[in-house]
């Protein structure tokens, strides 16, 4: 006799996940040095092992992405994070002693560092891999469990992270929720005990608020308009494949890709020009190259020519550069710059993320050093010049979540870096210390000695009680 067909059980709704890693974080307690360890290094060599699968998947949600690029702007610098936290945690666990006044000696002082409990993690779409698991490895190095929402946009990649992390931990230990925008604002509502977002502002300011319901403290990863500053003379092919790197790269979806040059206004041809041939040496067969990511969807591809036909019809100049394509793949965009850029255009007041460089001309560094201070704060600054005072001015001057002098997007790989923004371009970091340290708890703990001199100021008071308040506040 046939039986009938039994449906597979439904997947646990997140509430009743982290209800069941968070019974699993009190029923087995912080982990060692030795079992953090252990969960680096399998997540690492499991990284390493699915590195053809990752960059599959990755290609197949942006319709096109280079498996070199996947690898170099994804894989590298997560398997070199892993490393740095494998390296530093015993040192990043070490309890730190502190001061004690002179009034409580002989007692003792110290900060332990304690795991939360679970993390919770909102990954984005832009760098599916190392945004999800950089973020999972420094919450596993700090000893706690963890939820990571990877984005609707990058099903294939999000698929595989489920089969990937599942075959490195158990799931009330790490965790992956799939779905769509809904399933994600539940999921920042969730009462984790920390929530790391990276995203845009808009999106990062409805989490915020979710999470502030649970009076969960959280780290924004957010983004911005990161302006490059060029020093008059510092135009040179070296210095535009730079930028062209940090532009290009991932065809500009990145938070921290330059979004506007500043150019002093003698050097604004030689530029242009130069930009141009820097381009065309990185992408001699131009968008249709297999080197050129695509733009992941069809509305970011919308959003992009949007800002350039706004821009267009407000009197900017559109500027093609690079190599041209006969036939570019769908949603290949061309790189351009845009000249004549104002401020009422939607290009320069949106973060573009894609291949467009709005170019300004600015009269002396002080103008240029007003013209950021007057917009929101962004994620990363970029200066070109010597390390002279013009470039102390800059640094003196303007306030960003990190700086690169004579280079982009590398800061992002110094490990012994904290990464974060700084007002509209996010909240908090992670990576170094201070990722360890915003994953977990500091604990302030005080041993008092059998002797103290507090005691002289215990009631009932008298004349010695004055000379000790004479003594303290003299």
């Amino acid at each position: 006799m046939n039986m009938p067909a039994t449906a597979p059980d439904p997947a646990p709704a997140p509430a009743e996940i982290l209800a069941r890693q968070r019974a699993a974080f009190l029923r087995d307690g912080a982990p060692g040095i030795a079992e953090r360890k252990a969960d680096l290094k399998r997540l690492r060599r499991t990284l390493i092992a699915w590195r053809p699968r990752i960059e599959a998947a990755v290609s197949a949600d942006f319709g096109h992405r280079s498996r070199h690029e996947t690898a170099v702007m994804e894989i590298v610098p997560t398997v070199q994070g892993i490393d740095y936290l494998i390296r530093n945690l015993r040192r990043f666990m070490r309890p730190r002693r502190r001061h004690v006044a002179v009034t409580m000696q002989p007692g003792r002082a110290r900060v332990e560092y304690q795991p939360l409990g679970v993390i919770g993690v909102v990954a984005p779409w832009n760098y599916p891999v190392s945004l999800a698991i950089m973020p999972i490895a420094t919450a596993i190095a700090a000893g706690n469990r963890v939820m990571v929402k990877p984005s609707e946009y990058t099903p294939e990649t999000s698929a595989l992270l489920v089969q990937m992390l599942g075959t490195v931990f158990p799931p009330d230990q790490v965790a992956v929720i799939l779905g769509d925008a809904a399933v994600g604002a539940a999921f920042s509502g969730l009462a984790f005990d920390h929530l790391l977002f990276t995203g845009s502002t808009a999106v990062g300011r409805a989490v915020m608020r979710a999470a502030s319901e649970n009076l969960v403290p959280v780290t924004l990863e957010l983004g911005g308009k990161s302006p490059v500053i060029m020093a008059p003379g510092t135009v040179n092919p070296g210095n535009a494949g730079k930028i062209a790197f940090g532009k290009i790269a991932n065809a500009g979806q990145t938070c921290i890709a330059p979004d506007y040059a500043l150019i002093h206004e003698s050097d604004l041809d030689a530029f242009c020009a130069t930009y141009d041939r820097a381009v065309a040496a990185l992408y001699p067969d131009g968008p249709s190259g297999a080197d050129y990511s695509s733009v992941v969807n069809d509305r970011h591809f919308d959003r992009l020519t949007g800002l350039l036909r706004d821009a267009e019809a407000k009197g900017a100049r559109i500027v093609p550069v690079g190599a041209t394509s006969a036939q570019p793949r769908p949603r290949a965009m061309p790189p351009v710059l845009v000249l004549d850029a104002t401020d009422d255009m939607a290009v320069m007041q949106q973060e573009i993320f894609g291949p467009i460089l709005p170019v300004i001309g600015y009269r002396d560094i002080d103008a240029a050093i007003a013209y950021v201070n007057a917009r929101p704060r962004p994620l990363a600054l970029y200066y070109f010049g010597d390390d002279d005072a013009q470039c102390r001015k800059v640094l003196a001057g303007t306030t960003s979540g990190n700086v690169g002098i004579n280079n982009t997007l590398m800061h992002y790989a110094q490990d012994d870096l904290p990464f974060g923004g700084v007002g509209p371009s996010g909240m908090g970091a992670y990576h170094g210390i201070e990722g360890f340290r915003a994953m977990s708890h500091a604990k302030g703990i005080y041993r008092q000695g059998r002797w103290n001199g507090a005691n002289l100021l215990r009631a009932p008071f008298g004349r010695l009680a004055d000379t000790v308040l004479r003594a303290l506040l003299r």
